[in-house]
């Protein structure tokens, strides 16, 4: 005779439909109702969207690296930084700058760092959070390394990771599920499935159900919602981290949208994704259901919408403008690339530093 050990499901939570309306016959949660935090949210969503938009300008034009664009996740991004409080730790992958624009990371900021300064990489504010991380899923296990200390140490803090699909099929990510889980650490891990690993969509990726059940794997309460809708989004972060600051322990959280861009300015996704299965996408996206969800709400309407455009694409020219400026007047030297990754030079890097450096008052004649 055969028993069950066990068995599992995973939940998914939509509380606004694809027109702007709650979902029939669904509970929707108190934050929902809390207009303010939603308006806010949506202004930032917009700014961070000119922004994006701006940022793939300056690369086109040659005054920016390569960049990774956010379209299509502001929801689920700003949703991230909101939950959390100020002396928790967010360590990001490299897109989610909704969340690090809440948590006070500068838009100048982000424009350096792409722009190959690493200063970009000192926040002013934000001080407890990680820098950008592009080697894929590493940023869950310092997450959790954060967690581990804020647990010996008994500090009430979250500390909070997010990883793509592709990069959840990652052995850190695994690992990161696994620590939380052996030592009940206060971490919250988001799935972000944006449906594509650069030109890998999720259907070969893997063949499970979810991605949200590898967490159910290592025992951590995990749940899907849809990541184009901001208040599923804002109640399962909301949620998740107080349960991991009042000592539940960790969870994993599958948000589901779409990447709207190329996977950043090097890719060019054309060759790859169907145009209909795109415009499908451009339909579900997060800011039209939230702009709608407001306005029908009485709380928001096309004058204030035209008036956040202005302030926005004002705000964002003056970070460019600062920006350049720093490019123009204060240049990193090439002996740069060997000042922000050890506290003491190893002997062969401090040699090549000093080469760098030797080159770079030569004027570069060799």
């Amino acid at each position: 005779m055969t028993h069950s050990a066990t068995s599992f499901k995973v939940d998914y939570y939509q509380f606004i439909g694809v027109d702007g309306h709650p979902v029939p016959g669904v509970k929707v949660p108190a934050v929902a109702q809390d207009f303010d935090r939603l308006k806010k949210l949506y202004e930032l969503m917009v700014k961070t969207r000119i922004f994006d938009k701006k940022a793939i300008a300056l690369q086109r034009t040659g005054k920016l690296g390569t960049y990774a664009s956010c379209l299509g996740h502001e929801a689920a991004h700003v949703a991230i930084g909101a939950a959390m409080r100020e002396e928790d730790c967010f360590a990001p992958m490299y897109r989610e700058y909704g969340a690090q624009f809440y948590r006070g990371v500068e838009m100048r900021d982000v424009l350096m760092y792409w722009g190959g300064d690493e200063r970009g990489n000192d926040f002013k504010k934000a001080k407890h959070d990680f820098a950008w991380c592009v080697p894929i899923a590493t940023q869950c296990l310092h997450a959790a390394g954060a967690a581990l200390a804020f647990k010996l140490k008994n500090q009430p803090r979250v500390a909070v990771s997010v990883v793509g699909d592709g990069g959840s099929s990652k052995g850190d990510f695994l690992e990161a599920i696994n620590a939380a889980s052996a030592y009940q650490l206060p971490l919250v891990l988001v799935i972000v499935n944006n449906q594509w690993a650069i030109s890998v969509p999720r259907k070969s990726q893997n063949s499970a159900a979810t991605l949200a059940q590898k967490g159910i794997a290592g025992g951590l309460s995990s749940i899907q919602v849809d990541g184009n809708d901001l208040v599923a989004c804002l109640w399962a972060m909301d949620e998740a981290i107080e349960a991991a600051r009042s000592g539940q322990g960790a969870s994993v959280i599958e948000m589901i949208t779409y990447r709207l861009s190329d996977h950043t300015t090097a890719d060019d996704a054309s060759r790859y994704r169907p145009d209909d299965e795109v415009d499908a996408a451009w339909e579900r996206e997060p800011m039209i259901r939230l702009r709608q969800y407001l306005t029908h709400q009485g709380i928001w309407n096309e004058s204030l919408e035209q008036a956040l455009h202005e302030t926005a694409q004002a705000e964002v020219q003056a970070s460019v403008d600062d920006y350049l400026a720093q490019v123009d007047t204060q240049p990193q030297p090439a002996s740069a690339m060997f000042d922000y990754m050890f506290d003491s030079l190893p002997h062969d890097l401090a040699e090549q530093r000093a080469q760098a450096a030797r080159f770079e008052d030569e004027g570069g004649q060799h």
